[in-house]
Parts: C-alpha cells; structure tokens; sequence
C-alpha cells in the first residue's frame, strides 16, 4: 500500500502544478493581449516616422551635416543595450536575446571596440554577472508595460552620448516581434540614423525605393525640421524595440506555461495508470493472503 500511497501523493503534486501552469498560462495570454494591441498602436507611427526622416534625410544629404546623421570614428567605443526580462518561465525568450547580444559583443571585441553594456531586466544582469562581464548600467524598473517616460531617459542619454562623439554606434539587443508564431532575437542599429528600421517591411523599402528621392520644400529650415524629427525617431525607435520586447515575452511565457499544463496533463495520466496497476496488485495479493489462510484454516 505505501507505494500506491507514494504514488497517489505524487499525482497530487502533479495536479497542483498543473493549476499553476494553467492558470500562468491564462495570466500571459490577457498580458499579450494587452501587449500586442499596444505593439500593433504604435507600429505604424513608428514605421511612418522613420520614413519621413529616411526621406528627409536623403533629400537634404550633403547640405546640412547634423550629429546623429553623422558617423563617429576613432572612438573605439560602442554602445550595446540589453532588453531582457525581469521574470521566468519564458522558454528560450531571454536565452536567445543574450546569445544574440554576447555574438554581437564578441564581434566588436575582435574588431577591438570597448562595448558599454547597459542591460534591462532581471535575468540578464544576472547572466552577465554570472559570465564575468562588466555593465555600464543596469535597470529592472521597466515592468511587461514600458512607457514612453520610462524609456525617454534611456535614449536621450544614447544621444548625449553621440552627439558628443564619445562613442562609435549604439545598438540594440532584443526581440523583435513579428507575429504572434514568429519572433526573432535581432541587434538594431539606433545611432547613426543611416537608414530605414527594421520595422518597416521589405515591401514598404522596395516601394520607397523605388519611388526615388522627393524634392522638399522646408519651412522652417531643414535643420530645424530634423533637429525636432531626429531625436524623436530616435526615442521612437527605442521605444518599439521595449514594446516588441514585451509582447514577445508574452507569447513566449504563453507558450510554455502551455507546454508545463500538457505535460502535466501526460504526467497526471500515466501516474493513474500506475496507481491502477499498483492497487490491482495489492488487491490480489491481499485476496491470495485470505485464501492462503482459508486453506491453512481448513
């Protein structure tokens, strides 16, 4: 009796933590709901603004020559911001994100750059704890919603940091959203602004290619178009990538508390069987003792 005891007690446990799993499971899937209409909201202001400063850009190329337009050289430094989570239980969200990001730094190491490393979240300042690198900053403020004040900071410090030419480029870490099957760990370029984002989409690049340069005419001046424009394309910018990186988080938390309650629901099963099998057991070798005593009786 005490292994079919032994069994039901694990099935049990089995049981609680498939309440856990499920209920973390519909706990994720409201947050990307609520994250994903957020995402989708600011896209195509994203997309849009980051058009309008490529084409402005382009147009005005070679007669004004503003900082964040301009490529640093000779610094030896770069920048490298990290988005990870604060939480677990994500799958290989934050796993793939840093891989992503230690590629990216040991390739600026072999080309013999410095990379600051300001890193977001929870998990991957402890992963780079654990490997030994040095962070410049780190922050586990920004919570599964990021707002626009929280992130504002973040980039103007970026472009303090360019336009002053201390560093070489800032890059960005983290996971792009793409659609709800398909998220993508990737490294975004945010300093110098030489071209489109990756979030405009391969067709709206050949289509604004192929329409060619627009001739503008600017008032006020360019200058101060694209001095008010290039800082928010910027801060924009930043901002996406904080949005993409949480609805992603999202989808992937889904997903695998989804796997955690399936496997579960496998376990809880094949437990049964074996508690069925192992009370037949017991029960027939309890008949098998009263009729070993029945003929001793006898």
């Amino acid at each position: 009796m005490a292994k079919a005891r032994a069994i039901v007690k694990r099935r049990k446990t089995v049981r609680n933590i498939r309440k856990i799993t499920h209920t973390m499971q519909l706990i994720a899937t409201a947050r990307y709901q609520q994250a994903y209409n957020r995402a989708m909201a600011t896209k195509p202001y994203t997309q849009k603004i980051t058009e309008l400063v490529d084409q402005l850009s382009t147009a005005v190329r070679g007669r004004i020559d503003h900082p964040l337009l301009r490529v640093n050289e000779g610094t030896g430094r770069t920048v490298l911001l990290v988005i990870s989570s604060n939480r677990g239980l994500c799958g290989g969200y934050n796993s793939n994100v840093l891989h992503t990001a230690l590629e990216h730094i040991d390739a600026c190491e072999e080309a013999e750059k410095r990379v600051d490393m300001h890193v977001v979240g929870k998990k991957g300042i402890a992963y780079f704890r654990f490997l030994g690198r040095e962070m410049t900053s780190t922050n586990t403020a920004i919570e599964n919603r990021p707002q626009f004040s929280d992130v504002d900071p973040i980039a103007q410090g970026f472009i303090d940091q360019y336009t002053k030419g201390e560093v070489d480029a800032v890059h960005v870490a983290y996971m792009r959203f793409i659609s709800v099957g398909r998220q993508r760990p990737e490294v975004l370029q945010l300093l110098p602004l030489q071209q489109l984002g990756p979030q405009a989409s391969e067709g709206e690049a050949a289509a604004q290619a192929a329409t060619g340069v627009v001739d503008y005419d600017f008032t006020p001046e360019p200058e101060v178009i694209l001095g008010e424009l290039l800082p928010q394309t910027v801060k924009t910018r930043l901002f996406q990538c904080f949005i993409d990186a949480a609805v992603s988080e999202q989808v992937a938390r889904m997903v695998a508390m989804k796997a955690a309650t399936d496997a579960a629901e496998d376990m809880i099963k094949y437990l049964t069987r074996r508690y069925n099998r192992a009370r037949q057991t017991q029960i027939t070798m309890e008949l098998l003792d009263i009729m070993g005593g029945a003929e001793a009786l006898a």
